[in-house]
């Protein structure tokens, strides 16, 4: 992996440098912005910041809502029991387990869907810097163009104190 990254004290210095990078023509799905805390005030917070979770969580609990019908339907019927005139498939006691294997296809959903978003299945090591830890806010772009790379470095250093790192 090849990165450009800069280190800002204030959440200001950053939402510059993200400005820069957006000048100089990166896209915001380019921009890595990292920092110890919330910075909601920022604009620059809310990079990346859509997804589409709900809606994968609605289809496992769907998912899951279909196949325990199917499963207990399915049991129901193909065990011929004489019920005395009463319905083989009884469904408030099917009800439960419904109910439980809706909420399992949500939940295995929605922890899949954290898994693979989040990076954790990623085999190389996501862009970090230790000083992260202490405070700093990292802004940069992993794997730039040779090209663009001077105009990058130019739009992360807004002030001269600030020291750009590549890896």
């Amino acid at each position: 992996m090849r990165a450009i990254y800069a280190l800002y004290d204030d959440g200001h210095s950053a939402q510059r440098a993200v400005n820069g990078l957006r000048a100089a023509g990166v896209a915001d799905a380019e921009i890595t912005v990292i920092s110890s805390s919330p910075m909601d005030e920022f604009e620059f917070s809310h990079i990346g910041g859509k997804n589409h979770l709900w809606y994968v969580a609605c289809a496992g609990g769907l998912v899951g809502f279909l196949a325990s019908t199917w499963l207990t339907t399915f049991t129901e019927s193909s065990w011929a029991v004489n019920t005395g005139g009463m319905p083989i498939v009884a469904w408030w006691p099917n009800l439960i387990v419904m109910f439980e294997m809706t909420m399992l296809g949500g939940i295995l959903a929605t922890v899949g869907t954290l898994i693979a978003t989040s990076g954790l299945l990623r085999r190389m090591p996501a862009l970090y810097d230790p000083a992260v830890s202490d405070g700093r806010i990292l802004v940069g772009v992993e794997n730039p163009s040779e090209t663009s790379a001077p105009a990058l470095e130019r739009a992360l250093q807004i002030s001269p104190d600030v020291q750009l790192k590549t890896i």
